[in-house]
């Protein structure tokens, strides 16, 4: 077996990264790391306070700085780290940075309308960019797929119901169909537009609609579509109004106080325009504490600001306790029942939240992503904290524990895995909607969720050919790739599904030597790690003909890759040795690691995350495995994580 320098310097950066890890929880027991999205986010921003004429000069100044700093070379804006010129980015990022203040004739600004026109001009934007342009006077409302507010009436039993969209698109559109009813127009007080960002005159353009998949089914929506434009003047006023009262209530019922509609940045900001277009006072409670809900998602920074699309604490406080696990010391240990404490009084056990829509009479007892969203708990989270509690002490944490696997054995879809927010959210023809052109429509099954429900199943004690988790692991083998790998949802790509199915195997027993699956997934990772021993993905590899991309190793993926192949059994291969050495020489000396890439997604080839609190997670996590397997001769356990 090929060693790593010597174990005192294993043992150094061990201590240096738990150090590092400790002195950045809260004193309450929680963690919470940066969220960094795209442009888009703080470009909205700006977007939001000229809408409403309360503008903050020395704040969008700020942000100003930070778009300015994720400019591409070619003048546009990538929706991840050194990725290709989106346009809509590139739309919103000049129009903030020109409401900002800052010249059209300025060189960046020069080189992002040249970019935008290069790709077609702004009517080649995605929809949202669209509803934003059509908001500030940019573009006629024709521009935008219609969205009756209406839809708010409609049975459960109709083609499209909010209940059968994602979370996410459910808490978007229903105030976004109530601006699209009003039809409001920003206060912009400064007059300012974009009109030189169109390759002709943005009234006269014809293109702005298009089919969201070009398949025929996306034509025969497009043609509803313009139907819908014909019928709906002839709608009654009191049915309109009936409607908008519906999605008020919606709204209001899921505000969600100082955490925000959805506890998501472009929900908010839509149900802030809402409430201002129906004419709510500026000292209205519902108004005020959506504003605050936004203003606590700024990272305000002493020359530079951003704003997050949401805050994750349960998330990153679940993944400093399992690193922590590993790396065992008295100072981890302590920490860990700190944090757990926290972790157990989120639970959301008396909120019956939309998931019960499919599944009716089942009781709560999931954690959410963020501080609070109770009608929005997620199993993705609720496995991975539920794993950690019953890791630290499970007749402490007996009760929850068996809420946490009642609601997550109730949220299997009937294929066998799990959604993220939702049981049986498959209405796939929904996708061809012209409103769905951003491809996110819906929250399916995925391997990553559903590795973290068998893996947390299986570590409490569910036997292997329980019917809940025998489904799981029989959804698992069917979708594995051909070359070995499983996708990854929610975090950059086939090096995160793997990895996370691999850990679900390892209490179900299986390993490389007598699991075939397990066997191809061990050799995939070991295929694709790079010549200096990490091992890195691109977030263009969810587009198939960029699979396999990587412009660099990661510290994240790479901890992802050597723990994969420790759960496969593979401690003992070289390649793992040599993933902990560039872990080991990569090391900053804050005991933390560099990494500019963004290693986790939103929504695959539209929003991708950089979690600032990845490089502090998974390196120790990986290099504390590595060293209790080969130093101290542990052995894995029952864990599922």
């Amino acid at each position: 077996m090929q060693t790593v320098r010597v174990f005192s310097d294993l043992e150094h950066a061990l201590e240096a990264a738990e150090r590092a890890l400790l002195a950045r929880q809260n004193d309450d027991g929680h963690w919470v790391f940066e969220l960094e999205a795209d442009a888009t986010i703080p470009a909205e921003y700006i977007l939001l306070e000229h809408y409403l004429d309360e503008i903050d000069d020395a704040r969008q100044a700020k942000i100003g700085v930070y778009l300015r700093r994720i400019q591409n070379p070619d003048g546009g804006w990538p929706l991840f780290h050194r990725g290709a010129t989106d346009t809509s980015a590139t739309v919103k990022s000049y129009y903030a940075l020109k409401l900002a203040g800052d010249s059209p004739q300025a060189p960046h600004m020069v080189r992002a309308r040249e970019r935008v026109l290069e790709l077609g001009g702004a009517a080649r934007c995605n929809v949202f960019t669209r509803i934003a342009l059509a908001l500030f006077g940019q573009v006629p409302w024709r521009a935008v797929p219609m969205m009756p507010v209406e839809m708010m009436l409609l049975p459960r039993w109709f083609p499209f119901h909010i209940s059968k969209i994602s979370y996410w698109s459910r808490t978007v559109l229903v105030p976004l169909v109530i601006l699209a009813a009003l039809r409001p127009r920003a206060r912009n007080p400064r007059r300012v537009d974009v009109r030189e960002l169109f390759a002709r005159p943005p009234e006269s353009e014809r293109g702005y609609m298009r089919a969201a998949t070009g398949s025929a089914l996306g034509q025969a929506f497009l043609m509803l579509d313009r139907m819908q434009r014909v019928f709906e003047p002839l709608i009654p006023r009191a049915i309109r109004r009936a409607a908008i009262a519906r999605a008020v209530k919606f709204v209001t019922e899921r505000l969600n106080g100082e955490h925000g509609l959805g506890a998501i940045f472009p929900a908010m900001a839509n149900s802030v325009m809402a409430f201002d277009a129906l004419g709510y006072a500026k000292d209205h409670p519902d108004l005020a504490i959506a504003k605050r809900a936004i203003h606590k998602l700024l990272i305000e920074k002493p020359d530079e600001t951003y704003c997050q699309p949401c805050v994750s604490p349960i998330w990153d406080t679940a993944l400093a306790a399992h690193a922590l696990f590993e790396s065992g010391s008295e100072a981890a240990t302590a920490s860990i029942a700190r944090a757990n404490a926290w972790l157990a009084g989120r639970q959301v056990l008396d909120v019956v939240g939309d998931w019960a829509v499919r599944r009716p009479g089942l009781r709560p007892g999931g954690w959410a992503f963020q501080y609070w969203n109770n009608y929005y708990p997620d199993v993705d989270d609720t496995g991975v904290v539920a794993m950690a509690l019953q890791r630290e002490d499970p007749i402490r944490y007996r009760n929850a524990l068996e809420r946490a696997a009642e609601w997550i054995a109730g949220m299997q879809s009937g294929n066998g895995g799990w959604g993220a927010f939702d049981a049986e959210n498959t209405h796939y023809y929904l996708n061809n909607i012209p409103f769905a052109d951003h491809g996110a429509l819906l929250d399916p099954p995925t391997e990553d969720v559903t590795a973290r429900c068998v893996g947390y199943l299986l570590q409490l004690g569910y036997a292997k050919d329980h019917p809940v988790v025998a489904h799981g692991l029989e959804y698992l083998r069917r979708t594995q790739q051909t070359d070995g790998s499983w996708f990854g949802r929610w975090g950059t790509n086939y090096i995160y599904g793997t990895w996370s199915v691999l850990n679900a195997f390892v209490p179900a027993g299986e390993t490389v030597a007598n699991s075939p699956a397990v066997r191809r997934a061990a050799d995939y990772l070991l295929r694709f790690q790079q010549s200096d021993g990490g091992w890195g993905e691109d977030g263009a590899t969810y587009w198939s003909e960029q699979r396999g991309l990587c412009k660099g190793s990661t510290a994240s993926q790479t901890a992802w890759a050597v723990l994969g192949l420790m759960a496969a059994g593979e401690t003992a291969n070289p390649a793992v040795a040599r993933g902990v050495r560039f872990l080991l020489e990569t090391q900053s000396s804050d005991g933390l690691w560099d990494e500019d890439w963004y290693t986790a997604v939103g929504f695959p080839r539209v929003f991708y995350l950089r979690y600032h609190g990845y490089r502090a997670f998974f390196p120790l996590f990986a290099l504390a495995r590595y060293r209790n397997l080969t130093e101290r001769g542990a052995t894995l356990g029952p864990y599922g994580f």
